[in-house]
């Protein structure tokens, strides 16, 4: 016999809380899906993870950043090169703002 671990009626409960409507088969689908991951769940909770380290990740995180350090850059005059249109040393757009 298949464990329930959530009844159709909790599940509605939980879709109206979260102000959703959907028809009974959406709700029979949601229910076995939910009662799935539940069951799922309980098998999890059944290995032994003592000695386990806990992680924030399922994979190890590391920064993929390149180190800050100064590098040649661009003199204005190059920077404005292509510019459709510059003023003063700065690139020139249209007005945004009314």
């Amino acid at each position: 016999m298949e464990k329930i671990k959530i009844t159709k009626d909790e599940v509605a409960y939980v879709a109206n809380l979260a102000r959703l409507a959907f028809g009974e088969a959406d709700q029979e689908k949601f229910t076995t899906q939910l009662n799935d991951i539940l069951l799922y769940m309980e098998t999890l909770n059944e290995v032994d993870t003592s000695g386990i380290e806990p992680v924030t990740h399922a994979i190890a995180q590391k920064n993929a950043f390149r180190p800050d350090a100064v590098g040649d850059s661009l003199s204005a005059e190059e920077a404005l090169a292509n510019a459709p249109q510059a003023r003063r040393g700065c690139f020139e757009v249209p007005k945004v703002i009314e």
